[in-house]
């Protein structure tokens, strides 16, 4: 008992003395899950809008595929990027295996079938709401996707937040991409691993509680979005 309180309060000391080490690497961390989130969201918000507003043939085929990639294995992902991105894959000469772009890349892969189906589930229920006023006011579908995606922002937040968290406590395929290279891609997940696996269990701690922190910040903030929803009536 007492050799793990003597580990926690080492992890602590860690945290609150801001060491540069632990620091490094949940900056690195948060900066490649974000970027990764604001890319998959510049794609997947839109394709998402037009799969819940539009009817054609394909489109429940296209949204079950969306579907069921939201449960894809993150090292199967890993490996895929990985095959593509080697010397002898097709974007070799792009040189981003076991770099942060890789990562970024594997990460989005992870983000966009997420962000996608729940941004499509959400437009369409707007759209089932709205479509009889649409058509007796004749609105241009132009003007619909604005409306839709301004009546549905605190979804949309919260659905942001969801992919924010897939990503920044993903570790199979960033660890198969990036390689947990030091001062290069070592992720908070890639290095708890690491320094668990060493031994080191102090900064593996260390990080691990600074990890739980971001994602309860996640949480309470979809929680607080919900909230507020419910109460302006946007839920």
């Amino acid at each position: 008992m007492d050799f793990i309180i003597e580990i926690f309060n080492l992890a602590l000391e860690l945290i609150i003395s801001f060491d540069e080490v632990v620091f490094e690497i949940v900056w690195l961390s948060i900066k490649v899950s974000f970027t990764a989130l604001i890319l998959s969201c510049l794609v997947a918000v839109p394709l998402g809008t037009v799969l819940g507003l539009n009817r054609f043939f394909g489109r429940n085929f296209l949204i079950l595929l969306f579907n069921t990639l939201m449960g894809l294995p993150p090292v199967v992902v890993g490996l895929s990027v990985y095959l593509i991105l080697s010397r002898s894959g097709p974007l070799g000469w792009m040189n981003f295996l076991y770099t942060p772009y890789a990562m970024i890349i594997a990460q989005m892969i992870l983000i966009i079938p997420i962000v996608t189906s729940l941004t499509c589930q959400k437009v369409e229920e707007l759209f089932m709401e709205y479509r009889e006023l649409f058509l007796s006011v004749r609105v241009k579908k132009s003007q619909q996707f604005w409306v839709y995606l301004l009546d549905a922002r605190y979804a949309l937040l919260t659905i942001f937040l969801a992919g924010f968290g897939r990503a920044i406590s993903e570790v199979g395929a960033v660890i198969i991409v990036g390689g947990n290279i030091d001062h290069v891609t070592r992720m908070m997940t890639t290095a708890i691993a690491m320094h668990t696996s060493r031994g080191d269990l102090s900064l593996a701690i260390a990080l691990g509680l600074i990890l739980l922190f971001i994602a309860l910040l996640v949480n309470l903030t979809v929680f607080i979005l919900k909230v507020i929803a419910k109460r302006f009536g946007y839920d």
